[in-house]
């Protein structure tokens, strides 16, 4: 063997299994050694050796980039767009920051009214804007008595402070303390309301006794109106109208004591709605309000009509005094009519309100002022409680008030007579002297203290319900029904000239009031199912606003409470009535 074949054999790979040759494994070694190409930067960082970094390929659109080395721009517009992108972005970040950490309030949220320490530096200013004797009251007789009412059974609160204004300019300091301390405000006067309307707030409120604010300012006789402060009872009005000698009259006329604030926040009527309608109608030509932002408006001139813009008047009447205070009224007079009163007397209360519409739809319809029912137990209660000498028969009776001339009344006076008698009734005869006509009606305008007096063990929960006048006989049937089912007395009376009537339940303990809660519950689902009304005119308060969105629906009550958020955004106006929880 030579030479080279031994070196040759030598240095032959290995080839034995798990066992690879020197070159064998080095020039197949699949993966570099670790750390080389590191070890290659640091052998060229020693050696001070710098390679530029690789340039990216520059888009167009970065030369409008106003973060771009290539923005062709200004540097001040530079600037100015960086300065204005940060500033947006800030104001983004804070507002979605400040949402999440202090959301803002739900629109059913209930508001946020006084502290008991607020409430108490109120009442300091109220006394420094006022400092003559009793025109601030915290006395807790006056409190209570301003807060509640004897005969409304609904939850109540007493004020926490009474205020007695003289002016309009009284009224706007109070709104004003009221709005800035946000202490809740509620009207008072007459004190007639029967379903808890000026009942005070729990967290503490101002009661703004309006009754020192009755003023008579103006009699206008050429144009039939006059101007009166909110105060004024409407009794007064019409006595001051006739020891002046002036041949006119207000026509609405509901419960004695009664005043012009409190007859416009409720939207009343009274027994000659028959003929002259309600608060609703005309008789309302301007009002003057204190508005919850301490604003006075007058809501139309003198004029008799007017076209200019919706009636910013009629959204007062019915808002129970939650928009604004009513300080001042300008009220439209009706001439005096001669007038005669007529009684006919039924076997049943069916028979007695049928007879109604038939009556009202005869030419002599317009004629008749009054059509008012008494069931056999008002009659009753009359004849035991009230002022007539002689007592009448005990039967479901209709009164009548009919006008005109004298050849005009016997001539209505014997369509109704006609008509009453196809109904069965068994008696009519008019009242005998003007004395006689004017107790016998006014033993209709006092139809709860009769029911009271007659019935001295007892106490009388007084509601109304309004139906159309076809349906009321059928209402007023099965309500008399019911009550006698349930065991409960009762009287019941009606303007029923309109379909309203009213129902005084009596009752002398805590079992027989939950009862009469019941009976009343009952009758106006009734009253609703028969396309009535929960309240004909004593209005909502607290005890009807959970009918009102039955009654109206869901989207005409919002509608209604959208108004009073934008009015009285802070809820300060008489606030927890009329509007739904």
């Amino acid at each position: 063997m030579s030479v080279l074949q031994r070196l040759g054999r030598a240095f032959r790979p290995c080839t034995r299994p798990g066992n690879r040759g020197i070159f064998n494994s080095a020039v197949r070694r699949e993966e570099p050694p670790p750390n080389l190409r590191s070890s290659f930067a640091q052998a060229e960082a020693r050696r001070g050796v710098q390679r530029p970094p690789a340039e990216l390929p520059t888009p167009g659109w970065f030369r409008y980039s106003p973060w771009s080395d290539q923005y062709q721009g200004s540097l001040k517009t530079r600037v100015m767009i960086q300065s204005l992108f940060y500033a947006m972005a800030i104001a983004l970040t804070a507002d979605y920051l400040d949402k999440k950490v202090f959301p803002p309030p739900s629109e059913d949220a209930p508001p946020k009214y006084a502290s008991p320490a607020e409430l108490r530096i109120a009442i300091q200013k109220l006394q420094q804007a006022f400092p003559e004797a009793g025109r601030v009251d915290t006395s807790p007789d006056a409190l209570k008595t301003t807060g509640s009412s004897e005969n409304s059974y609904h939850p109540e609160s007493p004020h926490s402070v009474v205020v007695r204004p003289k002016s309009t300019e009284d009224v706007v300091k109070t709104v004003n303390i009221a709005r800035e301390y946000k202490v809740p405000i509620t009207a008072y006067s007459g004190a007639t309301s029967l379903e808890g309307h000026f009942s005070g707030y729990p967290s503490g409120s101002i009661c703004l006794d309006m009754s020192g604010m009755d003023q008579i300012l103006h009699i206008n006789v050429e144009d039939s109106d006059l101007i009166c402060q909110a105060g004024t009872r409407w009794e007064d009005i019409n006595q001051t109208l006739k020891e002046k000698g002036i041949p006119l009259f207000f026509p609405l006329d509901p419960g004695p004591g009664a005043t012009i604030g409190g007859m416009v926040g409720t939207g009343c009527s009274g027994t000659n709605a028959v003929r002259y309608g309600t608060a609703k109608a005309e008789w309302f030509l301007n009002l003057t309000v204190v508005l919850p932002n301490g604003e006075v408006i007058k809501t139309r001139k003198r004029a008799r009509k007017s076209s200019a813009g919706f009636d910013t008047t009629k959204l007062f009447i019915g808002a129970e005094g939650t928009l604004g205070i009513v300080t001042e009224a300008t009220l439209r007079l009706a001439p005096l009519v001669p007038t005669k009163v007529a009684m006919a007397q039924f076997p049943n209360v069916e028979q007695a309100v049928s007879a109604v519409q038939e009556i009202l739809n005869t030419p002599y319809g317009p004629n008749v002022q009054c059509i008012e029912l008494l069931d056999d137990h008002m009659m009753d209660a009359i004849n035991n409680g009230g002022l007539v000498d002689n007592p009448y028969p005990v039967k479901d009776t209709l009164f009548f008030k009919i006008q005109g001339e004298d050849a005009v009344i016997k001539l209505a006076s014997k369509t109704i007579q006609t008509l009453a008698k196809k109904h069965g009734s068994t008696k009519f005869q008019f009242a005998a002297t003007n004395e006689e006509a004017e107790n016998l009606w006014q033993n209709r305008k006092y139809a709860l203290m009769s029911t009271l007096a007659a019935h001295p063990d007892s106490r009388c929960w007084t509601t109304d319900v309004c139906v159309p006048v076809s349906r009321l006989p059928q209402l007023v049937l099965e309500t008399k029904k019911d009550l006698a089912n349930a065991g409960l007395r009762s009287t019941i009376v009606g303007h029923v000239g309109d379909g309203n009537f009213h129902a005084l339940i009596l009752f002398r303990d805590d079992e027989e009031l939950e009862l009469v809660s019941e009976a009343v519950h009952r009758l106006v689902y009734r009253a609703l199912a028969l396309d009535g009304t929960c309240t004909g005119e004593h209005g909502v308060g607290v005890g009807k606003k959970e009918y009102l969105e039955v009654e109206l629906g869901k989207g005409t009550v919002d509608l209604m409470k959208r108004v009073k958020k934008a009015v009285d955004p802070y809820n300060i106006m008489n606030p927890g009535k009329l509007y739904p929880d």
